[in-house]
C-alpha cells in the first residue's frame, strides 16, 4: 500500500510542515506559484469550523476583487479541503500570500481527519477582522477547480458550486488568469 506520506510529518518537526488549504491554495498551479516544495499529501476535514469570504478590513481584495476565503468556528459544520506537506523554506512565501505581517491573516494550529479516519496537525490560516462578502466569479472557480482536481467529497463540491459570487466581471492577475484557463481545459477536456 502506498504512503501518503503524512505520518511520519505529522506536526511540524524536521524539514516539512504540513498546510491545510481550503480557499484558492487547493489548486495545485495556484499554490505553486509562491510554494513550489508543495505535495499534495491528503484530502482532510476540519470539523466544526464553517467556511466564509470576506474582506479584510471591508477592503476588496485588490488581487482577487471580491471577499476572500475563511473560516470560522461553528459547531457542527466541516470544512474539506487538501493538506499539503511542504519546505519548511517556504514558511515566509506562504506566510507573505496570506497577508500575515499585514494582519490579513493569523496562523493557526489545527486538527484535521483524513477521510481514513486519522488526525494529523496542521498550519493554516484565519482571517480577522473583516466583512462578509462574496467572492469574484474567478476567485469561486479557483476554488471550485482545486476541489474538484484533487477529489474532495461531491456533496462539498455541490456547496462550493453553489456560492453566489459577486458580479465583478473585470479581469483579475495575468497569471491567474493563465491558470483558470489552462485548468479549464485540463479539468472539463477528461
Amino acid at each position: 500500500m502506498a504512503s501518503s506520506g503524512y505520518e511520519d510529518h505529522a506536526g511540524q518537526e524536521g524539514e516539512t510542515f504540513l498546510y491545510f488549504a481550503y480557499g484558492s491554495n487547493l489548486l495545485t498551479e495556484r499554490i505553486h506559484l509562491r510554494n513550489p516544495s508543495a505535495v499534495f499529501c491528503c484530502v482532510a476535514r476540519l470539523q466544526d469550523f464553517k467556511l466564509d469570504f470576506g474582506n479584510f478590513q471591508g477592503k476588496t481584495s485588490e488581487r482577487w476583487h471580491g471577499g476572500i476565503a475563511t473560516i470560522f468556528q461553528s459547531p457542527g459544520d466541516e470544512v474539506w479541503g487538501v493538506v499539503w506537506k511542504m519546505n519548511k523554506s517556504n514558511l515566509s512565501s506562504l506566510d507573505e500570500q496570506e497577508g500575515v505581517k499585514s494582519g490579513v491573516y493569523v496562523v493557526i494550529e489545527i486538527k484535521v481527519s483524513t477521510q481514513e479516519g486519522e488526525e494529523i496537525t496542521c498550519r493554516s490560516y484565519l482571517m480577522t477582522n473583516y466583512e462578509s462578502a462574496p467572492p469574484s466569479p474567478q476567485y469561486k472557480k479557483v476554488i471550485c477547480m482545486g476541489a474538484k482536481e484533487n477529489g474532495l467529497p461531491p456533496e462539498y463540491q455541490e456547496k462550493l458550486k453553489a456560492i453566489e459570487p459577486n458580479d465583478y466581471k473585470g479581469k483579475i492577475s495575468d497569471e491567474m488568469e493563465e491558470i483558470i484557463k489552462k485548468g479549464e481545459s485540463k479539468l472539463y477536456s477528461l
